[in-house]
């Protein structure tokens, strides 16, 4: 039985991961930071909380990802851990290297002195490119980071491939763009819209707060999105990857099409707040994974129209269920108002 490690196991892709090399027959285990109220909703509403070991680590604690490597004994390591949200790293930007950029090097160390013969991949994001171009981007185009977030996602990728080439360990960038489910986080613009929408339909709200509708992304579905993170750790020769669907969409457009799968008119709802900017923005981002086809015999299934169908109807059921009185494993009723929240950036998502 091969092994796999996934650091940030508790997150959208971590538990989707998690699923996915379950169904392989690996045996999976996750790292996670101990917290007061622990995260484990995604995993629990997969229903795989009880079939994945756990292994408290911290990516800014050298010797706990050693232990977690050592515990383990992996045959593979997805790294996906990360302060994985663009708008709180202009509020932390410091952290955000420590965690996301330095992070990285922690983990590859941890390898390279356990066990340098473990396959390593790195979460790498289309945000490293920064929306210089309105062009589908490729591997071999220009990066252009304009955030704390990009810029420390950056350096990740670069380590891998330094240690890559350096102490030929087997390590992978997966350079994905844009990827949401119903397990997105609540501070993601897609997610943030869905689970909107869905309060407004039950009549628990009245209106969405927005920030910038023009910015355009390449949205894929997340649980397709982890089987090219495993793809890429079984080729013959290790390589990096842009992960895509090819196609554009603006916020405004993903807020139309959301609101009228909930038969609502976007206008009546929808405010734009200026609280939900950024410093700096990324207006365009798009992918081209013709080489991820070609080499991994991986490409989308699920495009935009669908992404969004699946969201807003799943949100729209867990609400419903919720006001019925059921109770299930679910992030929205503990998530506080973002009137209570102060910050200067936007929210939106990421890759």
């Amino acid at each position: 039985m091969k092994r796999a490690l996934i650091t940030g196991i508790t997150g959208q892709d971590g538990a989707y991961l998690a699923e996915f090399l379950l169904k392989k027959g690996y045996g999976v285990y996750g790292t996670y930071r101990r917290l007061s109220t622990p995260n484990f909703w995604r995993l629990q509403y997969l229903d795989i909380f009880d079939k994945v070991s756990l292994i408290p680590a911290d990516l800014v604690d050298s010797s706990s990802l050693v232990e977690a490597v050592k515990t383990s004994d992996p045959d593979e390591v997805y790294h996906l851990a990360a302060q994985s949200f663009v708008g709180a790293s202009f509020e932390q930007p410091v952290g955000a290297g420590m965690v996301t950029g330095l992070g990285v090097t922690r983990m590859l160390e941890a390898i390279r002195q356990v066990n340098p013969e473990i396959r390593f991949y790195q979460a790498a994001t289309s945000e490293q490119f920064g929306g210089s171009s309105d062009m589908p981007m490729r591997e071999e185009d220009a990066f252009k980071p304009a955030s704390p977030y990009a810029a420390a996602k950056l350096y990740g990728y670069w380590l891998t491939r330094i240690y890559r080439g350096g102490y030929k360990i087997f390590a992978c960038n997966g350079i994905l763009f844009n990827h949401e489910s119903p397990l997105r986080g609540l501070e993601f613009v897609t997610r943030k819209i869905s689970n909107g929408i869905a309060k407004i339909a039950l009549g628990i709200e009245k209106e969405l707060r927005l920030g910038n509708l023009e910015a355009k992304r390449d949205w894929g579905y997340a649980p397709e999105y982890v089987e090219s993170m495993w793809l890429m750790l079984q080729q013959r020769e290790p390589d990096d990857y842009v992960i895509a669907t090819g196609e554009a969409h603006s916020i405004k457009e993903f807020a139309e099409k959301a609101f009228e799968i909930a038969e609502l008119d976007w206008r009546d709802h929808v405010k734009t707040d200026k609280k939900f900017f950024r410093p700096l923005d990324v207006n365009y981002l798009q992918g081209d994974s013709a080489k991820a086809e070609k080499k991994l015999g991986w490409k989308p299934k699920v495009k935009f129209e669908k992404l969004v169908e699946i969201m807003v109807n799943e949100d729209m059921q867990r609400w419903a269920r919720w006001q019925k009185g059921e109770r299930f494993p679910w992030d929205a009723p503990n998530y506080p108002s973002e009137d209570k929240i102060l910050s200067r950036t936007l929210t939106l998502e990421r890759a």
